[in-house]
């Protein structure tokens, strides 16, 4: 599995207006509904089962990363959305530290496997220093999309 394959070109937000948590995945979820890739009927029960997942620990993971996901009876296709905020966002990471980068992941309930696979293909990605630079970096969607694109050709080094 690809980033490109989960990642919904529309619903990359290179700068985020929101400046909490809360706020930071309602501006994602509202990016797929944009996005045509969640219907908007269900952005208020996403956004609140996005929360719920974060009640039972932070996906601030540290290094400036957080990836907020959720498995949804009513999500029928994975999805993730991107977003990046210069200012940064206090999202209770594990480093105590802001965070810049966000990918949220919306799965189907009964897909478990491969909402795994895509964390995995998430992590693989920001476990490498160079990729968290340069998509903290980035200021247009096509530069997110050039990233996404080397790094799953694996052409970024550690």
């Amino acid at each position: 599995m690809n980033l490109r394959d989960i990642v919904v070109d529309e619903a990359i937000v290179t700068e985020l207006e929101a400046d909490d948590r809360d706020g930071v995945i309602r501006e994602l979820v509202g990016s797929l509904v944009n996005a045509g890739a969640l219907p908007a009927n269900m952005r208020d029960e996403v956004v609140s089962a996005v929360l719920v997942r974060e009640t039972k620990g932070s996906t601030g993971f540290g290094k400036g990363v957080a990836v907020p996901h959720v498995k949804h009876a009513q999500v029928t296709r994975m999805s993730a959305a991107i977003g990046l905020s210069s200012r940064g966002v206090d999202f209770a990471a594990l480093d105590r530290q802001p965070v810049y980068s966000f990918f949220l992941l919306l799965s189907p309930e009964d897909r478990p496997e491969d909402h795994l696979q895509a964390m995995e293909t998430i992590f693989r990605s920001l476990s490498k220093e160079t990729f968290r630079r340069f998509l903290r970096q980035a200021s247009t969607v096509e530069e997110v999309l050039t990233l996404l694109d080397e790094a799953d050709n694996q052409q970024l080094a550690g």
